[in-house]
């Protein structure tokens, strides 16, 4: 089949910026799709942290100090590329010191809205000055929902870009990118502002996210499960009637796992290896994470893990009265590597504190000690009160690390429970969303760990399971050349 030219728009990309699974999902979609045989340039914001660190950055020839205006303000944006590492793939960042030349990749300023219609309008003007027709815009979250609006609109008669189709994926629903009804001016519609959702302008709200769901010609999220959720009860965050209105639907494609990171096999963060083959290497790990976090247990003692951001979505709220309890009933560690509320730091530290020698807490993030956790935890807790796909269970699924998840989005589309009975499953599934229910769970893995047969046989159930991105993105090429060969959405 011939190659497709294709343009993905991502607020953080791996390994130039991440605050979270966007860019994990967003830097391999790019590689996934080269390896398919397409032509693929990427396009992101240019964070000075992210010119601090890549010296190696040229300017492009021709789209230096562009003006563009943001409603009353006239800003000037210039183009910066390199290689993706490893790769062939043009990366283009838009640089425009004067919106992103701060802190964080993200801020609460009054301008924040401006920052990412700046970055949409600055791809689309890229590829008009290189001559670039890519057939698909590939845009993800709120940060780029507004490119398929400016495609059918400013530039529905550009000979260059009018052709070209639109893809909005939904990473998490739950981030809408809603700014004030004044901004209508900054939008730059030229007399197209009738085609926003007028109800949204009546309540004095401009909502993006909805903006790319009504004008993107496919709408995708990142599992089959988060796709039925979020167009049916409350995780659909008040955009579920404009997803129903959408005749084609929501497509849910499950994001895929880079093994050549997380794989005990081959993990470059790990000393020791290991493989469903030879489990002894797990031990290991497990050994080298009690020392390392400085608990008391013994290696045959199960010890649960967390990677986590700390945040209500990650079901936090449901630790608070079942992990005391349980810590006082029955024996097992816990090691906990995250960041976020503090009130959730708070709980933790002060778990840690009442259970010294059985609960380590790390607040922060630890490239190497999120593997070292993966490879040596014999239980790994993801309790989500909703989650568009999850990776962490997908990860320790590879290293026989047995998730204990709720029935919810990704984590229902990867995760099956266990029956000890017929020796099926791959993890321990829990439906309610409640204290007792987490209680359940923990206490019904743990009697599973104490039957070593049980337990064999779920890990290297676990172990077996493929959830490559050399598998997930044959849907995306499917999703693209049928999007092709449709009638175009106006």
């Amino acid at each position: 089949m011939s190659a497709l030219k294709l343009c993905v728009l991502s607020s953080e990309i791996l390994p130039y910026a991440k605050t979270g699974g966007l860019a994990d999902v967003a830097g391999a979609l790019l590689q996934n799709l080269r390896r398919r045989g397409h032509e693929v340039h990427a396009f992101m914001p240019l964070y000075s942290v992210v010119r601090a660190a890549h010296p190696e950055l040229q300017p492009v020839r021709g789209v230096q100090q562009v003006p563009l205006a943001i409603g009353s303000t006239e800003y000037f944006f210039s183009l910066q590329t390199t290689r993706f590492p490893g790769t062939d793939i043009a990366m283009y960042f838009i640089d425009c010191p004067a919106l992103y030349d701060r802190a964080d990749f993200y801020t609460s300023d009054p301008d924040e809205h401006r920052r990412f219609l700046l970055f949409s309008r600055a791809a689309l003007e890229s590829c008009r000055r290189l001559g670039l027709a890519p057939d698909i815009f590939h845009c993800n979250d709120w940060h780029t929902a507004f490119l398929p609006l400016y495609l059918k609109t400013l530039y529905s008669s550009d000979p260059v870009l009018a052709p070209a189709r639109s893809v909005l994926t939904i990473h998490n629903i739950g981030y809408q990118g809603v700014m004030p009804g004044a901004a209508v001016a900054d939008l730059g519609l030229g007399g197209a502002e009738a085609r926003l959702d007028a109800n949204d302008l009546a309540h004095g709200v401009i909502n993006s996210l909805k903006t790319g769901i009504r004008f993107a010609d496919r709408v995708t999220t990142v599992s089959p499960t988060y796709a039925r959720e979020i167009c049916q009860g409350p995780l659909g965050m008040g955009m579920q009637a404009t997803l129903r209105a959408r005749k084609d639907g929501v497509v849910g494609i499950l994001n895929g796992v880079d093994y050549r990171d997380w794989d005990p096999r081959h993990d470059p963060h790990l000393t020791t290896h290991f493989g469903p083959q030879d489990l002894r290497g797990k031990q290991t790990n497990k050994q080298e994470l009690i020392s390392a976090t400085h608990l008391d247990g013994a290696v045959s003692t199960p010890l649960m893990g967390m990677v986590t951001r700390l945040a209500e979505q990650k079901g936090i709220d449901l630790l608070f009265d079942a992990l005391p309890s349980l810590l006082l009933e029955r024996d097992f560690g816990l090691v906990v590597l995250g960041s976020g509320d503090p009130r959730y730091v708070t709980f933790f530290e002060g778990l840690a504190q009442r259970f010294p020698g059985r609960v380590a807490f790390r607040s922060g993030y630890d490239e190497s000690l999120a593997h070292l956790i993966e490879a040596g935890s014999d239980i790994f807790l993801m309790p989500s009160r909703y989650e568009p796909c999850g990776l962490n269970q997908m990860y320790s699924l590879r290293y026989g690390t047995i998730p204990i998840v709720r029935n919810t989005g990704g984590l229902a589309d990867s995760v099956q429970h266990f029956d000890p009975a017929s020796g099926r499953g791959t993890g321990c599934v829990f439906n309610d969303y409640d204290a007792p229910a987490v209680r359940w769970a923990i206490g019904t893995v743990l009697d599973w760990y104490a039957v070593p047969k049980n337990w064999q046989r779920l890990m290297q159930n676990a172990m077996a399971q493929d959830f490559s991105w050399a598998r997930q993105i044959v849907q995306y090429d499917s999703l693209y050349r049928e999007l092709l060969g449709a009638p175009r959405l106006n």
